[in-house]
């Protein structure tokens, strides 16, 4: 009988020199069944199985001032949080960043009308948003018991980086919000127990679909951030890299430093260019997650186990910016990549 062959690497040998000794067949190999165990994993996991022993969850009312709600979301040091509907006790959406960069964008385009952003109520966010022409509040939510793999495929369909969890009281059949679930949280799980993560071997630039290569956003330390505020909006995106004159990446503005900028209802410091307002960036900021095209997603996924990150972006050798890779494309290559 033919002896098994040793897929792990001698101990005299590198973990680099043991994948730079695979060829591209075997490297093509590995990756299509490390993906398909994946998605394995993925359906044999529910969307609770991700959740923490112990978690905090804030639900807004939606009759609460904006106002209100951008303190309290500072004050938590969150980003999101489910609405509810005390009329109907049903889940109303969930509140993120990009419904007050709405705001913002509402109040520029009517000026006559800023006298009243004291009094929107979270109730009001919808009409802002028709009014505007923007995408309405995320809606998107999944009971906590379904499969992972069928919550992935739902944030990917409803362009969602989170998701509400969403059950029901078997008595009274009010809705329950249980928890939301996000697609860093859902990745790192992944990271942390599924060891086929490792077979993930091929280069970046090998990967179609992953990333965006061309029509990126960037900013520059001097630009305004109202107008970095329009990109956000324009290009559906959560944030926008800052480069230098050469192109090369130094820092990125989030949607999420918009909101220390309007707490307490003041919108005078949108006129800062970027690099003032990044003074005011709260100290445990995450940093800036760089790669290259010929890093691995397994490199990609032990970064995410260890780290905090929501995108990365990829430089060449001269450290200029070539692409961007968010947590959706990663989990959308994962979902219907390498069949």
């Amino acid at each position: 009988m033919a002896e098994a062959e040793n897929l792990t690497p001698p101990s005299s040998a590198t973990p680099n020199d043991y994948i730079e000794s695979l060829t591209p067949e075997q490297v093509e190999h590995d990756q299509k069944i490390g993906i398909k165990a994946i998605r394995l994993f993925l359906q044999s996991k529910t969307s609770y199985d991700v959740l923490p022993v112990s978690y905090r969850l804030i639900v807004l009312d939606t009759s609460l001032l904006v106002k209100k709600s951008l303190n309290i979301l500072l004050q938590n040091n969150i980003v999101s949080a489910p609405l509810w509907n005390n009329k109907t006790s049903r889940f109303a959406g969930l509140l993120t960043s990009s419904d007050f960069i709405n705001v913002i964008q509402y109040y520029f385009q009517f000026p006559e009308k800023f006298d009243l952003v004291d009094q929107l109520t979270l109730n009001g966010l919808r009409d802002i948003e028709k009014a505007i022409g923007v995408d309405q509040i995320e809606t998107a939510s999944i009971h906590p018991f379904k499969s992972l793999y069928e919550a992935c495929v739902k944030m990917i369909d409803s362009k969602a980086r989170r998701i509400p969890l969403i059950d029901e009281d078997e008595k009274t059949h009010r809705e329950i919000v249980v928890s939301v679930l996000t697609q860093y949280r859902i990745l790192k799980f992944v990271a942390l127990n599924c060891k086929e993560t490792k077979m993930l071997l091929k280069p970046i630039k090998n990967l179609q679909g992953l990333g965006t290569l061309k029509d990126i956003a960037t900013c520059t330390m001097d630009t305004p951030v109202i107008d970095v505020i329009h990109l956000l909006t324009q290009k559906s995106v959560s944030s926008v890299p800052i480069v230098d004159e050469q192109g090369k990446l130094i820092n990125v503005y989030e949607a999420v430093d918009v909101l220390g900028l309007v707490k307490g209802g003041i919108y005078n410091d949108l006129v800062l260019s970027v690099g003032d307002a990044l003074l005011r960036r709260p100290e445990d900021f995450e940093g800036v997650h760089t790669c290259t095209l010929n890093d691995r997603l397994s490199t990609i996924m032990d970064t995410i186990r260890k780290s905090r990150l929501h995108r990365l972006f990829v430089v060449n050798d001269e450290g200029k910016l070539v692409s961007v890779i968010t947590l959706s494309d990663i989990l959308n290559y994962i979902l219907f990549g390498e069949d």
